[in-house]
């Protein structure tokens, strides 16, 4: 009962937060958000989750301290709290920062990995999915008034790091942060000059990386090794996996390249084409760890080629792999032919 509270308590503070015209209000949802997910991360009672749990909350609480400051600030020097009057360059650049530390981005990115690392891989889900609507939101609705320099840079730098990051990466939720990293550079590199652009993108990787965490829990499999004998447990999983893989990695045909081909469409009609290829040379850094992750999945069949021991795994639930896999089978193919 208490974890459906909790649950419940999660879902409406993001969707108050989406709807809120002020910054107050959405300063509230959003503390509301930071504590009903503390008892999930904390939940196994080890204590990688609890150091995982400490240092969410601090970072949330330090992002919560920068938006309320900003939001003070411009309810100060404008007389309101709504959100569309953030005319300031610094109260808009401080909220800016706040909304971003929230989500992940370089650099204040430090925590996402581990913080993903210490939790489960439901949690993990959510935090890289679910609680990255709220801040998005508030960032769409300010978009107007951010620097354009700023987020710019800020973009750039979020797809070189996370794509470094996600290089040396044995631990695939460790891997799943990096690629959030960078993914979230891809949403904020256009967020002022096509704001719909980012959503889309943004929403884009949601439905990617759901599936791909749904399955890695189905399959127990956690870090690259369990990934080589993970094609014992089930084929079909497997390949559907490596398809998610590529498709958040964006290389075409699949669902993932249709956002960047609008971002990088959008940075040259900006007159920004030496950004537009400095970000795509950092994509194939992405592109090379998924890769890997993807060789190992379907290439290595054991127990032939196998590096490692197969691993005990629960037996396969048919029922749930047979509602999860055509979800993320039309997640992978079927976005792309709606392009006209």
């Amino acid at each position: 009962m208490s974890t459906a509270m909790i649950f419940v308590g999660l879902i409406l503070s993001t969707i108050l937060a989406t709807a809120s015209n002020s910054w107050l209000l959405a300063w509230l949802c959003l503390e509301l958000n930071t504590l009903s997910i503390l008892p999930f991360i904390s939940k196994t009672k080890h204590p990688r989750a609890i150091e995982a749990a400490t240092k969410y909350f601090l970072t949330q609480a330090t992002a919560s301290c920068l938006l309320l400051l900003a939001g003070t600030s411009n309810a100060w020097l404008t007389g309101t709290w709504d959100m569309t009057q953030m005319s300031n360059k610094l109260t808009s650049t401080t909220m800016l920062i706040a909304l971003t530390m929230k989500m992940g981005t370089v650099p204040t990115h430090f925590w996402l990995p581990e913080v993903l690392q210490g939790s489960t891989l439901l949690t993990a889900l959510l935090i890289s999915t679910w609680q990255k609507i709220a801040p998005m939101s508030l960032l769409f609705i300010m978009s107007n008034n951010i620097q354009p320099t700023f987020t710019l840079t800020l973009g750039l730098l979020s797809t070189t790091f996370g794509g470094w990051g996600g290089m040396n990466q044995t631990q695939l939720r460790k891997m799943m942060a990096y690629s959030s990293i960078a993914n979230m550079g891809w949403t904020v590199i256009t967020l002022t000059h096509e704001p719909k652009a980012s959503m889309i993108n943004i929403f884009t990787y949601i439905i990617l990386t759901t599936p791909t965490f749904l399955l890695m829990a189905l399959t127990s499999t956690k870090t690259l090794q369990n990934m080589t004998t993970m094609w014992s447990t089930s084929p079909l999983a497997t390949t559907t996996m490596a398809l998610l893989l590529l498709s958040t990695a964006g290389l075409p045909p699949l669902t993932g390249f249709l956002p960047k081909l609008i971002i990088m469409n959008e940075l040259v009609t900006q007159n920004l084409t030496l950004l537009a290829t400095m970000t795509m040379m950092t994509s194939l850094l992405t592109l090379s760890f998924y890769l890997r992750t993807t060789y190992l999945t379907t290439l290595l069949n054991p127990p032939s080629s196998a590096t490692s021991a197969t691993k005990w795994r629960q037996k396969m639930i048919k029922n749930k792999t047979m509602i999860l896999l055509p979800t993320a089978t039309t997640s992978t193919f079927m976005m792309p032919a709606l392009i006209p």
